[in-house]
């Protein structure tokens, strides 16, 4: 399938074009778009439809299609295994496909109860991890395959900063090679912190689901350990998350490399929006930096 890629940078307006694919999309399936707010725009152009209890998630380049389905597949197994997380909108075959469009659809869930904690992520993940293993519907854990799409993405990165992340990418590939792992392989979300957390008014959910697999759960206590590490996140997020899940990821000898994982993960994340999203410039170059010196102190501030 041959898709557009939708540049869109947070806070904008919508581009024709992505107004375009939400009404190609609605009308596939009978809903109106018209009055739709932009709510998140990363990966996917999240939509809020303004008649239905509906979210519409427009994949935004190709290169990300594979996580709708994705998507779809994790959604129907946490609902089969009980896990709370946000479900499908029923009656629909998912996902959406109009022309060169792409999309997924949600039933929305008020935000009307408590704030979700670390303690409520910990409950969540080892409530999934519990569960049996699905190597029929889960692709395996492969933690470069994204970085690696996101360096062929790259645009108006400086060459040298290019092949520094290449290097990085084939020298933790062969740290990642050499990690004993204490815990059971399960399925895990690959992209486990606070935001992906939903406080429900039945309580709290998992959500973006497009990353399930069959991987190594000390991946999935890895991004709230890192988060107060690196971005000054509170020390208590971290315990209450071991304390809750049972186990401490920072205790165990393998965790230095998942931290130089993750920090090269949600550095990577920018690549493709540099020439749309240039304030990301300052803070991508302060990372790399830091990594470059091998730098574990010094603090990092959120992409603007």
């Amino acid at each position: 399938m041959s898709m557009k890629t939708y540049q869109v940078q947070q806070g904008q307006s919508v581009p024709p074009e992505l107004e375009l694919a939400l009404t190609e999309i609605c009308e596939t399936v009978g809903l109106n778009p018209r009055g739709a707010r932009l709510i998140r725009c990363i990966n996917n152009g999240v939509f809020l439809l303004r008649d239905e209890p509906v979210i519409v998630r427009v994949v935004l380049s190709s290169s990300f299609a594979h996580r709708a389905r994705t998507a779809v597949e994790a959604a129907h197994w946490l609902a089969v295994h009980g896990v709370p997380a946000v479900r499908l909108l029923p009656g629909v075959e998912q996902p959406v496909t109009s022309g060169a469009h792409c999309a997924t659809l949600w039933q929305f869930v008020p935000e009307e109860g408590r704030v979700p904690g670390s303690a409520d992520l910990g409950n969540l993940l080892r409530q999934m991890h519990s569960q049996p293993l699905a190597d029929e519907t889960f692709k395996p854990w492969k933690p470069m395959a994204d970085i690696r799409r996101r360096l062929l993405d790259a645009v108006d990165i400086d060459p040298e900063d290019h092949a520094f992340l290449q290097q990085r990418c084939d020298y933790l590939e062969e740290q990642l090679d050499g990690l004993e792992f204490p815990l059971p392989r399960a399925v895990i979300h690959a992209d486990a912190h606070l935001g992906n957390v939903i406080g429900g008014p039945d309580g709290p959910l998992l959500c973006d689901l497009d990353s399930l697999c069959i991987g190594q759960p000390e991946w999935d206590l890895t991004p709230i350990a890192v988060g107060s590490l690196r971005m000054g996140y509170p020390a208590e997020w971290h315990r209450e998350l071991a304390d809750a899940y049972g186990f401490d990821i920072t205790s165990w000898e393998g965790f230095p490399v998942l931290r130089e994982l993750r920090e090269l993960k949600i550095t990577t994340g920018v690549l493709p929006i540099l020439r749309t999203n240039p304030s990301v410039r300052e803070q991508l170059s302060w990372r790399l930096r830091t990594i470059r010196e091998g730098d574990l102190d010094t603090q990092w501030a959120p992409y603007s």
